[in-house]
């Protein structure tokens, strides 16, 4: 029985670094799982399916909060905040490539539009790159530093769905930790990404670098240059701040995100904004940006619950407790380990979460480790291969705008930059934080 998760695992990684749909190769792990447990296929699904709504809070989180996005793309503020602060900084390379992760940031949290402000505003600023010779790794890891960093360490925005599926998975195992409590702890591995694009921006790739032609061959993404006319704050750019700001309120406040996405959507078509007319198109939109990752989600709560409640865990987390003794620091090596293996598979730490809670923390009750340890490794398991994925938004984000006239390749400048300078300072300070706290 020890052997039905590390079977299902190593079939859904295998799976999943073999490009297969992570949503197959999820249902086809927990059915490995299941039939090596003496369960049917019918069984199996039925098992899996009843667990899939453990993270319906969080799908509906996703996609309300996609629709948010689109509406607030509509209005172009995200385009005029960029342009504002790059004319401000112009000849500044180094200070242009930091306030691009400045603006990135602001899209998990302040600005909740994810990687859709990247394809609309990154594709003008090309002619500016060439022109000052910025090496576009840089920028690409200063993008997925802004993808990434604030939702590891912020607890608001998609922040606040992180560390909220960290909270769930803990209370499922009888530990309860607040949203706020797991911010704190994933400070420590948090101040790794921030070492890394330090590193990446003043070090690694301060250099003139030209662009190279054809590197990342054809392009689908289609753009026109911006003009260089004045920029000109208009009243829909208030009234999108206004219902940013109430959003944020309501987020906060609750600690809900879904209310907090129904008011900014609310107010966005009140002060019209976006046309009411548009409703159906926003909503269309915004599924169809989040609704992949929102099922990805669904299905992995299904998986977690197939593990659990067919006893692999249990029995894993006995052989383990044999064979690792209390040795917390190799044990929480192993699991770092596994955490990035599986990630950069599945390409999203939000659907890597609710797959590895149901093992990981079994086996570090066992092994003595504290809540907050617990939440600082599970969620350092989870970022870890979000950059550095071929197939995160994290990295195929930055991509889709650097590689716009094709001289951007997606795995030589944007996926192992971000590999090594993200991946390897996270896992370093993420198994710090789980023996010291």
């Amino acid at each position: 029985m020890e052997w039905v998760v590390v079977v299902s695992v190593l079939v859904l990684t295998i799976l999943s670094l073999l490009r297969v749909n992570v949503i197959l190769a999820i249902i086809a792990a927990g059915i490995v799982a299941g039939v090596m447990s003496n369960l049917s296929f019918v069984e199996t699904i039925d098992l899996l399916v009843s667990g899939m709504g453990g993270q319906a809070n969080t799908a509906l989180s996703y996609i309300l909060l996609g629709a948010f996005a689109i509406t607030i793309s509509y209005t172009g503020i995200t385009g005029f905040l960029v342009r504002f602060i790059i004319e401000k900084l112009s000849g500044k390379k180094t200070m242009i490539v930091l306030a691009i992760a400045g603006v990135a940031c602001l899209s998990q949290n302040v600005i909740p539009v994810h990687i859709a402000f990247i394809p609309i505003l990154i594709p003008p600023l090309l002619k500016l790159f060439d022109q000052m010779r910025i090496d576009r790794r840089a920028v690409a890891t200063a993008l997925t530093f802004g993808l990434k960093a604030p939702y590891v360490m912020i607890p608001a925005g998609f922040g606040l769905i992180f560390h909220g599926v960290i909270v769930d998975g803990l209370a499922q195992n009888g530990i309860d930790l607040s949203v706020r409590q797991t911010a704190l702890a994933m400070l420590i591995p948090g101040l790794g990404l921030i070492i890394g694009l330090l590193i990446a921006v003043f070090i690694t790739y301060r250099k003139d670098r030209d662009a190279i032609k054809g590197a990342g061959g054809s392009s689908s993404v289609s753009f026109e240059m911006e003009s260089d006319g004045e920029l000109r704050f208009n009243k829909k750019h208030g009234l999108t701040i206004i219902a940013i700001a109430g959003a944020l309120a309501v987020q906060i406040i609750t600690e809900n995100l879904i209310l907090g996405a129904l008011t900014g959507l609310l107010l966005m078509f009140a002060f019209l904004v976006v046309p009411y007319l548009k409703l159906d198109k926003v909503m269309t939109d915004g599924i169809s940006m989040m609704g992949t990752i929102s099922f990805v989600m669904l299905v992995a709560s299904g998986y977690g619950k197939v593990l659990q409640d067919t006893g692999a865990v249990d029995a894993l987390v006995e052989v383990s407790a044999q064979f690792l003794g209390n040795n917390q620091a190799l044990i929480a090596f192993i699991l770092l380990l596994v955490g990035l293996v599986i990630t950069i598979g599945i390409g999203s730490s939000f659907g890597t979460i609710p797959i590895i809670v149901a093992l990981y923390v079994p086996i570090c009750l066992s092994a003595g480790f504290s809540p907050m340890a617990i939440a600082a490794l599970i969620g350092t398991a989870g970022a870890l291969g979000d950059a550095g994925s071929p197939a995160s938004d994290s990295t195929l984000g930055p991509t889709s705008g650097l590689n716009a006239d094709g001289n951007h390749n997606h795995i030589w400048d944007t996926v192992v930059p971000t590999f090594v300078h993200f991946n390897i300072p996270l896992f370093l300070f993420g198994w710090i934080a789980a023996i010291v706290l």
